[in-house]
């Protein structure tokens, strides 16, 4: 497995890693889908507080024990659970954060986060405040470095002009472009790597998966032709649909790894899978880029 560095830290990713969100909460199977990443060369585990209320924390930290040397270990935070209220509130305070860090590491069950990550954010957060709070961690040896998981332009530009961020999580794949434009070339300037998430588009981009709806800026019928197009274009390059698709956002030079999820043994093996296939060229990637549209940012500037 390919690896690559997020930004100018020390951390090396694989350029395909694992979105722990999918994998659900029963013990045995999620750990089985964790262990056989690992030992198929995935390092990067993107996982969250927010996930399953904390339970996907700690299956993960199940999982990477015995085995927390193999593995660049992301969560995230930002979004509070008041006790006795259903939901969550935003809560990017420093204050928060100081606190939140703690319960992570306890259901991760670990003494450090490779890379701690603000769980969106707006124009109205305290930013210094988040800043000094995750350079505190940083300095406390409690995270290795920090970052951002938003898909909102100008808290992006914000960061990356004002904190020492590694990496911005964010959505990308065939069908949702939005980050072209307006934020990977800002990012690779900067020598910001992006996590891509969403390669695959909850599965809208999958081989072998009929879609039943269509996504933002393609109607079903839309989204049929698309897979159609791109099917026929490499089948006789021997990639099926989910290689390609995850192929596409890995030839941004912005990129440093996607974070495919997976429920399934059979949906983390075609995942991987990608990982052995050559890069897609520049001529590929014109190809897609001239099919599929090239979505723009309407409501998070």
């Amino acid at each position: 497995m390919k690896k690559n560095r997020l930004g100018a830290s020390g951390i090396e990713v694989s350029e395909i890693g694992l979105g722990c969100m999918s994998l659900g909460t029963e013990e045995g199977q999620a750990v089985s889908l964790i262990h056989e990443a690992l030992d198929r060369g995935v390092t990067l585990l993107d996982t969250a507080d927010l996930y399953d209320s904390g339970r996907n924390e700690e299956l993960v930290g199940r999982a990477i024990q015995g085995r927390r040397n193999q593995v660049i270990l992301a969560t995230k935070v930002g979004n509070r659970r008041i006790p006795g209220q259903e939901g969550w509130v935003w809560d990017p305070s420093g204050a928060y954060i100081r606190k939140a860090v703690r319960d992570s590491l306890r259901r991760l069950g670990t003494d450090y986060i490779d890379v701690y990550q603000l769980h969106g954010g707006t124009m109205d957060d305290p930013i210094e405040d988040t800043i000094e709070a995750f350079e505190e961690l940083k300095r406390d040896g409690l995270i290795r470095e920090y970052a951002i998981s938003s898909l909102r332009p100008n808290v992006i530009r914000e960061y990356a002009a004002r904190s020492g961020i590694v990496s911005v999580m964010n959505p990308y794949s065939i069908v949702d472009r939005r980050a072209e434009e307006e934020v990977l070339p800002l990012l690779q300037q900067r020598g910001i790597r992006v996590i891509g998430r969403g390669p695959l588009h909850s599965g809208a981009l999958a081989a072998g998966r009929e879609p039943l709806k269509g996504v933002p800026d393609y109607e079903l019928d839309e989204l049929k032709t698309l897979r159609t197009v791109l099917e026929e274009k490499f089948a006789a390059s021997g990639r099926n649909l989910t290689q390609v698709a995850l192929r596409y956002p890995l030839g941004h030079p912005a990129v440093a790894a996607i974070v495919p999820g997976a429920s399934s043994r059979e949906q983390l093996l075609q995942n991987l899978s990608a990982a052995d296939c050559p890069p897609l060229s520049e001529e590929e990637l014109a190809f897609i880029r001239s099919v599929s549209k090239a979505n723009r940012y309407r409501q998070y500037r």
